[in-house]
Parts: structure tokens; C-alpha cells; sequence
């Protein structure tokens, strides 16, 4: 038996003990040591996703130790320090022998419930997953930031999809976890400024902290559009990075991009959004979705290794599994200054 974190009803978590997962043949059972909480766990947690469905135990941003590997693992021993990949694919559909994962045709993700299937994720001391998502932790990355690893892979991936040139001007519309990942991710892939507009000064001035050279504070009418312009000698960004997912911020981005540039849609808050058809046919606007992440794991440790890409500003606290309910309440209500919280099995 172990402790976990189980959603037995929307806004209700128990900490219970339950049966210990097995580690079939071709999976790695990992002791839990960090989990991060998700704004999709979030999400789940009052129902509003649909994709955690009670009973669950969510969570899938987490590390830990190898506790047993299945009869067919090869290449991972008891007691190496890991973390996983938050996707389960199956390795044989069209998207999967492309080498985009994040596309496949029986994609699963640890600690989603739905109508297709069940996979109950980390908020436990135990967790089993397919060997072939299971990555090593570099030494100097702690357990805390090794779970950020899926949040980071996330921001990387976007980052790729926009396909920088060296010097280009990037703006991040949203200043969250993923936005803030994606300015150092930006930096990363050689973008010469990166600008950053949010609601929030506070999450204004950690964009600044992690790499930002201009911070616009969007609301009481600003033209951020208009700003941005200014800040590219009338031309806008050559590419935005959507971190959001609403009309507004939709909009917003794609009148702050330049012609012939690129706007990656990461946010995906709301189901549908529209935005001016006109501005991005004649404009040769490029608008790009980016799912989840493909392959980008082991890039996103040793960036994480080399200090390119920092998680520890980021992480607002780290507390013990018991403390999930009220964590989740506190997140729930956008406490101000709140960003990621780490739970410890």
C-alpha cells in the first residue's frame, strides 16, 4: 500500500492509502520525490477540463528514485535519481515513427481520467511508467527542478515551433509558468529581445528577473498592439508567443506581429477563440499551434544543467503531500504571487 492524493470529487482531495502500482514488464516503478502541480490539475480539480474524472490521482510533472524495473527493462538500475515524460505514446502510428509523439493516435497522459481512459499519475509515493519515457537527472538538478522538466519541455517545444532567427525581436503574451519558461527558452535559441506583456506586475518583474528587455503591462485600455510597434520601429514582433489561450490575447498577439511573421498559440484556455481573418491572409501571418512536447527532454535537462533555462524562480513552494487540498484551494483562487507549487510524497 501507499499514501496518495486521490480526487474522489471535484474540489475535494483525500489523502488515502492505496494498492501500490506494479511495474509491468516494459515500465520503471519510480518512488515519487517531487510533483508539481499543473494549471491543467487545477483545471481539473473544479471539473471545468473534463479530463479528470473522479476517482483519480492526478499529477504528472514529478521525479523521483527507481524503486524496481520490469523483467524487460534494460538500462536503469534501483536508486537512479529520474524524472519521465508526462506522455505515454504508442510508438507505432503514423505521428509516433514521424518522431512527433505529441501527435499520436493513442496518446495517454499520467494522472488524466476521460471517457477513453484512466492513468492515475504521481500526487503518491509510487508511480509506474513505460521505461521508454523514463530520462536520468543530471547531477546539480534537484528533484524539485527536475519536475519542472515537462513545463520546461513545453516552453522548448513552442520555442522550436516559431523556428527563431538569430537576433529576432519575440514577444510573450502571458507572464504564467509557461510564458515565463518560454522567455529563457526564446534566449536560448538566440532571439536578440524579447518583450513580455501581462496583467500582473509581479509576474512583470520575474519576466524581467529571467531574461525580458521590455515588460508592457497590458489593461486600462493600453494599445499593446501599438506599443510593441514602437518598440520595433513600426514594424512589430517577428514572432509572438501566445502563452494564454483567449480572444483577447489572440487578437492582441496577432496584431503585434509583424507581416510575414510567425504566432505560436501555446494557451489553450478557452475551446475556441476567433480573431480578424483579413490581417492574417494579407499580412502573410503564420500561425502555428504547439502541443505539449516532442522528444525535447533530454535538450531540456542539460539546458536546465547548464543554468540556460532557470525552474527555481519559479517555484513558489515545496510541501509536503498532505498539504495538497489546501494548496490546490490557494491556486484555485489566484492567490497573488502564487506561481508553481511542488508536493513531496
Amino acid at each position: 500500500m501507499m499514501k496518495a492524493l486521490v480526487l474522489n470529487e471535484y474540489k475535494r482531495l483525500d489523502l488515502m492509502e492505496v494498492p501500490s502500482p506494479d511495474a509491468a514488464p516494459d515500465e520503471v516503478l519510480v518512488r515519487v520525490r517531487s510533483c508539481g502541480i499543473c494549471g491543467s490539475d487545477v483545471h481539473g480539480y473544479d471539473g471545468s477540463s473534463g479530463r479528470r474524472v473522479p476517482p483519480v490521482i492526478m499529477g504528472h510533472e514529478a521525479s523521483g528514485v527507481v524503486a524496481r524495473v520490469g523483467s524487460a527493462v534494460r538500462g536503469f538500475d534501483p536508486g537512479e535519481r529520474v524524472t519521465f515524460d508526462s506522455m505515454i505514446c504508442c510508438r507505432n502510428c503514423l505521428f509516433c515513427r514521424e518522431g512527433r509523439p505529441n501527435l499520436c493516435q493513442d496518446r495517454r497522459v499520467l494522472g488524466v481520467s476521460c471517457d477513453d481512459y484512466r492513468r492515475h499519475g504521481a500526487f503518491a509515493e509510487y508511480v509506474a511508467v513505460p521505461n521508454h519515457i523514463v530520462f536520468r537527472v543530471p547531477d546539480g538538478v534537484s528533484f524539485d527542478e527536475a519536475a519542472m522538466v515537462e513545463p520546461v519541455s513545453v516552453a522548448v517545444h513552442a520555442a522550436a515551433r516559431a523556428n527563431p532567427s538569430l537576433g529576432d525581436r519575440a514577444l510573450v503574451v502571458g507572464a504564467g509558468m509557461i510564458g515565463l519558461l518560454t522567455i529563457q527558452a526564446l534566449r536560448s535559441a538566440g532571439c536578440g529581445r524579447v518583450f513580455v506583456v501581462d496583467l500582473a506586475a509581479d509576474r512583470l518583474r520575474l519576466a524581467k528577473e529571467l531574461g525580458a528587455d521590455e515588460t508592457v503591462r497590458s489593461g486600462d485600455g493600453k494599445d499593446v498592439p501599438a506599443v510593441v510597434r514602437e518598440l520595433t520601429g513600426g514594424l512589430g514582433a517577428d514572432l509572438v508567443m501566445e502563452a494564454v489561450g483567449v480572444d483577447a490575447t489572440v487578437s492582441m498577439s496577432i496584431d503585434s506581429v509583424r507581416k510575414g511573421g510567425r504566432v505560436v498559440l501555446i494557451g489553450n484556455i478557452a475551446s475556441t477563440v476567433s480573431f480578424g481573418l483579413q490581417s492574417v491572409v494579407t499580412r502573410e501571418i503564420d500561425v502555428l499551434g504547439s502541443c505539449a512536447s516532442s522528444n525535447d527532454y533530454p535538450a531540456c535537462l542539460d539546458l536546465m544543467r547548464r543554468g540556460a533555462i532557470r525552474v527555481r524562480p519559479v517555484l513558489s513552494a515545496s510541501v509536503p503531500l498532505e498539504r495538497g487540498q489546501e494548496m490546490f484551494d490557494r491556486l484555485y483562487a489566484r492567490e497573488p504571487g502564487l506561481t508553481k507549487v511542488i508536493l513531496q510524497p
